[in-house]
């Protein structure tokens, strides 16, 4: 066995106040990469920058209170709640922690409030996690993340294992929030249609590695890189009629113990030849915060 990269000479910036999506393939990396973020997981090198300071320099005490100001919303909202805790209790979990000094009734009243800004009724809360649905499972996610008033959120595919419709509602629900609590939030998804309707950056990753980053307008309206283009050409258009050219990807994304050489997509990349196999291609600006690494940017049509 040998070292696996999950995530390997990444760097991109979140601007306050926006919503970056991070999309890539089941095993490219995503959910490694917003967990460092948090120091969920300890990344080997690198810097993590929060408004200048180095997550990566903070002792546990420092980390402790920097707890408060970046949260999560995990993928799975089944399996992310303890099914022995009432609803309060899990919503008010992080109050406990960050907030010793505030009383009991304070505590619920805060927990009524946040019940009722995330679309959940106050009365609920004395219920157990089974007794909810999907959604409103998510919904007591994110209530969970909102209640030491964070100011930074990575939201971990946290719509994908809902219906659609309950997507939808989820997705304005965290523009709501957004706007309302002026958030930052790190979207990980796989669907990007999802990605285009919420966010205001995008950021490619295959890998472990970024392929094509920029606003999410300038990524979809002119995509630059070959697993871009497959990824967007997945999008389910509306309509049954419409002719749709789709680029179909071959094969499945490689293992990280054993990364290809050369471009990391080379194996599944159908305007790939000699060059491609032996020289990792650079980051190259196309135009105003729109860049891509592809030895073939320029030549593909």
């Amino acid at each position: 066995s040998g070292n696996v990269k999950a995530v390997n000479d990444v760097s991109f910036n979140i601007r306050k106040g926006s919503i970056v999506g991070l999309v890539g393939e089941s095993g490219s990396g995503k959910t490694t990469l917003g967990r460092c973020i948090l120091r969920l997981i300890e990344p080997s090198s690198g810097n993590i920058h929060i408004e200048g300071a180095n997550l990566l320099n903070f002792n546990n005490s420092k980390l402790r209170a920097m707890r408060k100001r970046i949260q999560i919303i995990f993928q799975d909202p089944f399996s992310s709640l303890n099914p022995r805790m009432r609803i309060e209790d899990i919503i008010a979990e992080g109050i406990k922690v960050h907030d010793k000094l505030i009383s009991k009734n304070e505590r619920l009243t805060r927990v009524a409030e946040l019940m009722e800004e995330v679309g959940l009724q106050a009365e609920q809360m004395s219920r157990y996690p089974h007794e909810f649905s999907g959604g409103q499972r998510q919904r007591v996610g994110i209530a969970r993340a909102l209640a030491v008033n964070p100011e930074f959120i990575v939201a971990d595919e946290s719509v994908s294992a809902l219906d659609v419709s309950v997507q939808a509602q989820i997705l304005n629900l965290m523009l709501t929030l957004r706007d309302k609590h002026n958030l930052t939030i790190l979207f990980i998804a796989h669907d990007l249609s999802v990605v285009e309707y919420l966010c205001d950056d995008l950021v490619v990753l295959y890998l472990g590695k970024i392929v094509e980053s920029g606003t999410a307008k300038e990524v979809y309206s002119n995509p630059q890189h070959p697993y871009t283009r497959a990824l967007l050409s997945a999008v389910p258009i509306p309509d049954p009629r419409a002719n749709i050219d789709r680029e179909i990807l071959k094969g499945d994304i490689p293992s990280p113990l054993s990364p290809p050489p050369g471009c990391v997509f080379q194996t599944r990349c159908k305007f790939a030849d000699a060059k491609c196999l032996e020289a990792t291609p650079p980051t190259v600006n196309i135009n105003k915060g729109h860049s891509a690494a592809c030895l073939k940017l320029g030549e593909l049509k």
